[in-house]
């Protein structure tokens, strides 16, 4: 498209407009890693497969709560030692990790409670998201939008003159989406394993509020001025 360009009867005004919004989260993910050892492989792979069992019944009876309930990752593996000129199988180790992610928090603390709970299984997280769809994105593109305008009416009045049309809006950049928050705590309260929590009360975890910018440029032509 070819740019038309500013004349004395055509004056241009390019302007940068921002929108910047701190919502509520929507979504709360974190991880869930159960694990097994020891010394014989089909008993090992057994604990592993009843204790995520234990975890995926525990989740899915959140019902519509859950969002989202994916497996990552399954490992199982010997642990050699050498004794003699050779190796040796020592131990089998297996893991499971579980990403789960939540839209009603108030399940949230005691479920992951619950999670700990169990048997040689750890919790890690929450972060703290919105939905890739989430209105919080059309509002701040909108209040961008509004700021442009705002600006360039000010230089305009600014010159005892008025807004023409619109040449050109376009984005400054990609929208920037809010990086997943982890709970301030969660290092220290939520990711640890069930040994020795014991009948733990649930824990009390305040979702983080996410910041949601958008930025854009306008040009618009005005009304030529009385200098």
């Amino acid at each position: 498209m070819t740019q038309e360009h500013a004349t004395p009867d055509a004056p241009q005004v390019t302007v940068r407009g921002e929108g910047r919004l701190d919502v509520d989260p929507e979504l709360a993910r974190f991880w869930v890693t159960v694990s097994a050892r020891g010394a014989d492989r089909s008993a090992t792979l057994a604990d592993l497969t009843r204790r995520n069992t234990q975890v995926l019944d525990l989740i899915k009876a959140q019902g519509a709560a859950v969002e989202k309930l994916e497996t990552g990752s399954f490992s199982i593996s010997p642990e050699l030692t050498r004794k003699g000129r050779g190796e040796r199988v020592h131990a089998y180790r297996g893991r499971v990790r579980v990403t789960v992610e939540l839209s009603d928090f108030t399940v949230l603390g005691e479920l992951v409670t619950r999670l700990a709970d169990l048997d040689l299984t750890s919790v890690d997280g929450p972060w703290w998201e919105l939905r890739p769809a989430s209105p919080a994105y059309a509002e701040a593109r909108r209040l961008a939008v509004e700021e442009a305008v705002q600006r360039a009416r000010a230089y305009a009045e600014a010159l005892g003159t008025t807004l023409a049309s619109l040449l050109e809006l376009s984005d400054a950049g990609p929208d920037q989406l809010p990086m997943p928050r982890r709970a301030a705590f969660a290092g220290a309260a939520v990711a640890y394993s069930a040994e020795g929590v014991g009948d733990a009360a649930p824990l009390d975890l305040e979702p983080q509020r996410q910041t949601v910018t958008a930025d854009v440029v306008a040009r618009f032509t005005m009304r030529p001025p009385a200098l």
